[in-house]
């Protein structure tokens, strides 16, 4: 590839995205980029000049599917030399050169806040140098980049509204990798959804680490998050709006009751808990205790009696016992959760627990945890599926289902998935479907 003449020529960009929704975004604000330079993006890694893997290092086990991917791409590159390949995100920033020196197939590696200096790394990869960028910073946003998106159904995608982290708890690798919260203007991100609107698409996810503590300050007011959700709620009434992640120390009334009164906020919080132990908790560094977790459900199911709440859940993490884990067992039992992400607690490398605790939990006693925590969710999940049955939910259509091309799949306010028959629907269009029965997974109904 001719990395000196990037522009007169079409090159082929092939991107893999590992991680949470903050990574989808990210690899959009890279195609955006590199598409100044040439570059246009293929779906078969044999076409592309250049190879970006855009990684997570929030779990062990996200590493080491991204390294079983280099071995892929090592191999593509003993095939065509001229190839580039690239690790950009998360894990880049952790592990910076190690990866330049280990990684015979990596030519490049760029930290999250380094993505506007891609074209020049591609360029200095191309000539054999060392291209490494991972410096943090504490402005950088990405606000003036429209995002190339990526979704394949045009009707949902997701708007970046801060980057970073400020609240480092024990276990916590993101504000090591992505840096200090910084929250993006208020006019950008309205600017942003309007165009996805004038677009076609029907919904929008806002996201942030903590989006509850994004906060722009101006000369003459103070934008908090209740109000930039009520101004995004505002620029179409036929745009559906979600949001994630909330902390439970920063989810105030205010948003609730925003929630409330704007009919297309989607009533679904995701509320991570972590542990239902205040000891474990405190350990955590969570900054709440599970008191204070429990008031904030309570505050959600009263001012929105409709809202699916879910959560995250960590099983076995540093000196936890029996009784702190039967803290989490009765915390979900009280809250409820309508579904969960749950995992066993990792050490990641640099954050406090690694540097300050022993990983003391034995690894079979943090699987049979984490199963009896998956086995009680599963139980409430279909509960709460249960008693959507004979009821009718407004459900925006996104995708044929993979199941059957005469069916739709799309998803309540609730973030329920349903499935439902065709009929002259298409993806885009809100549907009320009177739900009939469902599956561990699925809402299934027929459209009214």
């Amino acid at each position: 590839m001719n990395v000196n003449a990037l522009r007169p020529q079409r090159f082929k960009l092939y991107i893999e995205t590992y991680g949470c929704q903050m990574n989808v975004n990210d690899s959009e604000v890279v195609v955006a980029i590199l598409a100044r330079e040439g570059f246009s993006v293929t779906q078969d890694m044999q076409q592309a000049d250049l190879i970006l893997i855009n990684t997570c290092s929030v779990r062990e086990n996200a590493e080491q599917r991204i390294r079983g991917r280099l071995d892929v791409f090592r191999i593509e590159k003993k095939q065509r030399p001229g190839l580039l390949v690239g690790v950009i995100g998360c894990m880049a920033e952790r592990l910076k050169e190690q990866l330049l020196e280990e990684e015979k197939a990596v030519d490049l590696v760029a930290g999250p806040d380094a993505y506007r200096d891609l074209p020049q790394l591609v360029r200095n990869a191309g000539t054999g140098q060392k291209a490494v960028n991972v410096l943090l910073s504490r402005e950088e946003t990405y606000a003036d980049i429209s995002p190339v998106r990526m979704d394949k159904n045009g009707v949902s995608s997701f708007v970046s509204i801060m980057r970073g982290c400020n609240n480092r708890c024990a276990y916590c690798i993101v504000p090591y990798t992505r840096g200090v919260e910084r929250s993006r203007s208020h006019e950008t991100i309205l600017q942003e959804v309007t165009a996805l609107v004038e677009a076609g698409y029907k919904e929008v996810t806002l996201l942030g680490q903590n989006v509850d503590s994004y906060r722009r300050d101006s000369a003459d007011e103070t934008i908090s998050f209740a109000r930039l959700l009520e101004d995004v709620a505002a620029v179409s009434p036929a745009l559906r709006v979600r949001f994630a992640t909330s902390h439970p120390k920063d989810m105030t009334d205010e948003v609730l009751h925003v929630m409330a009164t704007c009919h297309n906020i989607c009533k679904s919080i995701h509320l991570p808990a972590q542990s239902g132990s205040t000891r474990i908790l405190e350990l955590m560094r969570r900054r709440y205790t599970r008191e204070w977790y429990l008031s904030r459900i309570e505050a959600i199911r009263r001012i929105l009696p409709s809202c699916a709440i879910s959560t995250d859940l960590i099983a076995g993490f540093c000196t936890e016992t029996e009784d702190d884990h039967r803290e989490s067992l009765s915390l979900m039992q009280q809250a409820l959760f309508d579904y969960a992400f749950m995992f066993k607690y990792s050490v990641r490398p640099n954050t406090p627990a690694a540097r300050k605790m022993k990983d003391d939990v034995p690894e079979e006693v943090k699987s049979r945890r984490l199963q009896e925590i998956i086995d009680l969710q599963g139980l409430l999940s279909a509960q709460s599926k249960q008693r959507f049955i004979g009821h009718t939910v407004e459900v925006l259509a996104e995708n044929i289902s993979k199941k059957s091309p005469d069916q739709l799949s799309g998803r309540s306010s609730q973030n329920m998935v349903v499935v439902f028959p065709k009929k002259h629907y298409a993806p885009g269009d809100y549907v009320q479907v009177h739900i009939i029965e469902c599956t561990p997974a699925t809402l299934l109904g027929e459209a009214l």
